[in-house]
């Protein structure tokens, strides 16, 4: 038994053996991959090449066809003489058509319109013909004669040697009935072969392709082969793919006769005759560059396998060494020490492993450091935060932020200057996300906001003026938030606010039990500078009122089973604590909302401010 002593050998067997065993199991997977991915191209590619050039046909056919029904759409009607002449003529001008021929069935009568000449006896009595210059009481003669009362198109020739344009035709007829159902003459419609199919049979996507038009008992009407015979057109894959496609529903597939393993087939079937396309190659035709790559494939196979079992050679001595200095320097990290670098001195794997180690301990040490520059922001952010609310005479304010993060996009404010006698000013506000950018943001916006409402104006006139600087910067950003701003005026027992997007404030008034929404129209900030806000007001309020303004992180925290919090919840908690002060009130929801969410995890800001009177 061969035993492994050095590490050479180990690396030699361990490493060579499955990257061998891997590289021809991923060369496998790549051929079968890439040959599935062949023959679905081809597939795709074959039946939207039928399906093109069966449209094609299918034009060239319908348009007759509806100068056709058009002219069964006179029937019943014994003035339409007129009409049907010039209808007649339309469907002499659609391209392919020889001649138009109207054979009166219960005489014998024929009459042919055709674009030069008559091709029939040259009698009066017998032979008529559509065309400029022909007396109008003879045509209302003969029309009249030809009066029916329905009819529908019957019937598609298979393609024949017309001797009187000595080329192939095919022919669309239609039998014109009487009140009892007999056919009393018969419309046919004579179209060059060669005119339909002009075109159809490039559905063949190569040299080695061949294309066929076949009907639907299987008899080759053409084929794109040079030596147009049926015994040449008229092959095993034909035959088995006529065989299935009769039993194909569908309009258009491709086909693995059993007859022709080594061929596939394509089908198209045609709309407006009982016609099929069909395109028939080999599959190994298909995967010829897919074979040539497998054969080069080998023997870069066997190639690489030689340098690996070399490489293992060269530097498994040395790699052992520098293994070992990156397994005691990171062991020095492990204690704190994020001095520790090592040099790189080679550019082969382990020389990668050094450089991703070097940068694996700076991006500890900054990681450190912007944990430290988190903790940072968030002890500013806190600080912008109202660190208690404004000492107004009769009122009882209080509010909290919870961020889910470090820093957070909620917002809150109580504005109170000196010159608002008997007013403040409640904002609560909302960044889409969280985080330090939605932080950043809140931070801009609650800089604006300070800085407007000192000034003259209604509050709609703040938040215009708000918005549109906010949407300066968003422009790039894509940045937005909600907010809801108000003016609480004691003097006139009144609120005024403005809503931007935000959820509507509640206002509870426990002498009646009922709730109020403050709702209104506005668009969140920093979305469109152009839309107006407004300005709504609220009057009646007094002592037994409680007015709560939140963000949509309380209603939307969800359970462990996923049931969320809810509006029902938070108007209970506010009816069981409204005769509490506002902190309380606040207390409430908080631990109320942590109890509800268990030990899932907080997933977004929750941010909520309370006001009411305070007792006497």
């Amino acid at each position: 038994m061969l035993k492994i002593k050095t590490m050479q050998q180990r690396l030699s067997l361990f490493l060579l053996l499955p990257v061998a065993v891997l590289l021809l199991a991923m060369g496998l997977m790549i051929f079968l991959y890439v040959r599935n991915n062949l023959i679905a191209q081809w597939k795709n590619t074959a039946v939207l090449s039928l399906a093109h050039a069966a449209h094609d046909v299918d034009m060239r056919l319908a348009k007759p066809k509806d100068w056709m029904k058009m002219y069964h759409n006179t029937a019943g009607e014994p003035e339409a003489d007129f009409i049907r002449e010039w209808l007649i003529k339309q469907l002499e001008d659609v391209g392919g058509v020889d001649r138009v021929e109207l054979v009166k069935l219960d005489k014998g009568f024929k009459a042919v319109s055709q674009l030069d000449r008559c091709i029939l006896s040259p009698k009066a009595e017998n032979c008529y013909m559509w065309r400029r210059g022909a007396s109008r009481p003879q045509e209302r003669a003969w029309m009249g004669m030809m009066d029916f009362e329905r009819a529908e198109i019957a019937d598609i020739t298979l393609p024949r040697y017309d001797t009187l344009v000595e080329h192939e035709t095919v022919s669309l007829s239609s039998d014109l009935l009487n009140k009892e159902g007999k056919a009393v003459s018969r419309l046919e419609v004579v179209i060059r072969f060669k005119y339909l199919i002009e075109g159809a049979l490039s559905a063949a996507q190569s040299a080695n392709e061949r294309a066929f038009l076949v009907s639907e008992k299987g008899k080759v009407l053409a084929c794109s082969i040079a030596e147009k015979t049926e015994e040449t057109c008229y092959t095993d894959a034909v035959k088995a793919a006529i065989k299935d496609m009769q039993q194909e529903p569908s309009a258009g597939n491709i086909l693995l006769p059993k007859d022709a393993p080594d061929e596939i087939v394509g089908f198209y079937k045609l709309k407006e005759a009982p016609w099929s396309l069909v395109v028939v190659a080999h599959k190994k035709d298909i995967l010829a560059p897919l074979l040539r790559f497998r054969a080069i494939y080998f023997l870069i196979l066997a190639g690489f396998l030689l340098f690996i079992l070399l490489l293992i050679r060269l530097v498994a001595g040395r790699a052992v060494s520098f293994i070992r200095k990156v397994s005691d320097a990171a062991a020095n990290v492990a204690q704190g020490h994020f001095d520790t670098l090592l040099p790189v001195a080679r550019e082969d794997e382990v020389g990668q492993l050094i450089r991703s180690f070097n940068q694996m301990v700076l991006q500890l040490d900054e990681r450190l450091r912007l944990k430290e520059a988190l903790d940072l922001a968030m002890q500013v952010q806190q600080n912008l935060l109202p660190e208690k609310p404004p000492e107004i005479a009769g009122l009882d304010l209080a509010g909290a932020s919870i961020y889910c993060d470090e820093t957070g996009g909620d917002y809150y404010d109580f504005l109170s200057f000196s010159e608002w006698q008997g007013r403040v000013g409640i904002a609560v506000g909302d960044v889409a996300g969280h985080g330090i950018s939605a932080a950043l943001f809140m931070t801009t916006a609650r800089a604006l906001l300070r800085s407007r409402i000192t000034q003259p104006g209604r509050l709609s006139d703040v938040m215009n003026d708000v918005n549109r600087l906010l949407c300066m910067d968003t422009s790039r950003t894509g940045d937005f938030m909600s907010l809801f701003l108000a003016v609480l005026d004691l003097r006139r027992n009144t609120i005024h606010w403005v809503r931007a997007g935000h959820a509507p404030g509640l206002v509870y008034d426990w002498e009646t039990d009922s709730f109020e929404e403050l709702r209104g129209e506005g668009i969140t900030l920093g979305l469109d500078e152009t839309r107006p806000f407004k300005e709504y007001e609220y009057s009646g309020w007094n002592r037994s009122k409680v007015l709560f303004i939140g963000t949509d992180g309380i209603w939307e925290t969800e359970n462990p089973q996923g049931d969320a919090f809810g509006m029902d919840r938070l108007r209970a908690v506010i009816r069981r604590h409204c005769h509490e002060p506002s902190g309380e009130i606040i207390r409430a929801i908080t631990e109320d909302l942590a109890a509800f969410r268990q030990t899932k995890q907080q997933e977004d800001d929750i941010t909520l401010v309370v006001a009411k009177v305070k007792p006497e």
